[in-house]
């Protein structure tokens, strides 16, 4: 299969979500040609549901240089608080980061988020195609053959799937690979005004409530409204259609009436955001073969508010080993090797935090009397590895294994079809 000419790496990235887009920008930045293949025309999806990225996800876009314009479009959070359902505090922490450290996390829009990072990635040449979802693809040893469902057919040295949970890359490149299955929440979100006075809403502070019937977020925004996610825990699997705004209303009003703070956003809430079941996913045993290879959501869905920092993560990771390992078959397995122990450390840490939502009357009692004794002594020490990760910048495209002619950040990149 004739790919490019010797010494350019073209790179085919599916989906143009968090993942894709910042896979974009690293590829570009090492020197590869890259076309990202997105399904939908708007990847950004629904601008209300809301997403954090804590300082290991914050320091990756740094080494990329577009840190920046993702501040920008979100806000800072520095604390994070966790209350009892009968309102008890039960820690007071950093958010997303250890104390002392320069960063904070920011909340932002996932809609906004994909839109910077898209931007971001055009201007360094990346070109970005909508409305193709890849459907199947062939290692031809020497290269990569796309095909997508429109009938469009591409080829490049390497295959990127980016394209999260429901990944059609996952199963092109293992038929057997596990498939999302329920995890017992789904969530709904919204946006409150005119709250009454007193809530605790304190400006740059992330509180989750460990309610009854499950989780609640709240978070004050800059303009004065309360952005919020009811996660809400359900052992079988519901049916999400066919419930209007005011009927999820009065479910969630009915599900939360014994928080009084919930309680309260609820009945301030003006806007309501399509609910979502949460969905878990088995080990992933193949993440690559010699000329594709998985990042983000496609190999490992963590949660736990880690999903989008760690896929940023992986995007860094990827490039890198591309850039300095000889071999694109040699890079990604160094890619594999690197990643493995790190994103299967914050799983199960994800795992944990997720039973604490589903936990009955018995285990939300055990909750409450051991989460303050760790959230006091030991949750900076036990959150140090996850906090402290550092990126080496990647070298340009003169310093990279896959040296050759790098297209101009000014040259021609389309969107659309």
């Amino acid at each position: 299969m004739r790919i490019q000419k010797r010494g350019t790496m073209r790179v085919i990235v599916v989906g143009g979500g968090v993942a894709g887009a910042v896979s974009a920008i690293a590829l570009r930045r090492i020197g590869a040609e890259v076309t990202v293949y997105e399904a939908y025309s708007d990847p950004g999806g629904q601008v209300g549901s809301f997403l954090s990225l804590a300082v290991n996800g914050l320091r990756a876009l740094e080494s990329l240089g577009c840190l920046e314009p993702v501040r920008r479009a979100g806000f800072d959070v520095s604390r994070q608080r966790l209350w009892s359902s009968a309102g008890r505090l039960l820690g007071d922490v950093p958010r997303g980061r250890l104390s002392g450290d320069r960063m904070r996390a920011v909340t932002l829009m996932r809609g906004h988020l994909v839109r910077t990072l898209r931007e971001h990635a055009l201007r360094a040449g990346a070109a970005i195609v909508t409305g193709e979802r890849l459907v199947g693809a062939v290692n031809g040893g020497d290269g990569v053959r796309a095909v997508f469902a429109g009938g469009r057919t591409d080829t490049a040295d390497l295959l990127v799937g980016a394209d999260g949970l429901w990944s059609a890359t996952r199963a092109v490149l293992d038929p057997a690979a596990p498939v999302p299955a329920y995890a017992g929440l789904y969530s709904v979100s919204g946006i409150a005004e005119n709250l009454p006075v007193g809530i605790g809403t304190e400006a740059g502070t992330f509180n989750m409530v460990f309610a009854r019937n499950g989780a609640f977020v709240h978070l004050p925004a800059p303009d004065g409204t309360v952005w919020w996610s009811a996660q809400v825990a359900r052992p079988d699997e519901p049916d999400l259609t066919g419930v209007d705004e005011e009927g999820w209303s009065r479910r969630l009003t009915e599900l939360y009436r014994f928080e009084e703070v919930p309680s309260a956003i609820l009945r301030a809430t003006t806007r309501l955001h399509r609910p979502t079941l949460m969905h878990t996913l088995a080990p992933v045993p193949t993440w690559h073969d010699d000329r594709i290879v998985l990042l983000g959501d496609a190999a490992h869905p963590v949660g736990a508010g880690q999903g989008a920092s760690m896929a940023i993560e992986d995007a860094v990771v990827l490039a890198h080993h591309l850039a300095t390992v000889p071999g694109i078959p040699d890079a990604l397995a160094g890619y594999d090797r690197a990643r493995r122990a790190r994103v299967g450390r914050m799983v199960r840490a994800a795992s944990a935090n997720r039973d604490s939502k589903t936990a009955g009357p018995v285990g939300r009692r055990v909750n409450d009397l051991i989460m303050p004794i760790f959230f006091r002594h030991f949750y900076e020490r036990s959150t140090a590895w996850l906090y402290t990760h550092g990126f080496e910048p990647l070298p340009g495209p003169g310093d990279a294994a896959h040296d050759g002619p790098e297209r101009a950040a000014g040259d021609p990149a389309t969107t659309g079809r």
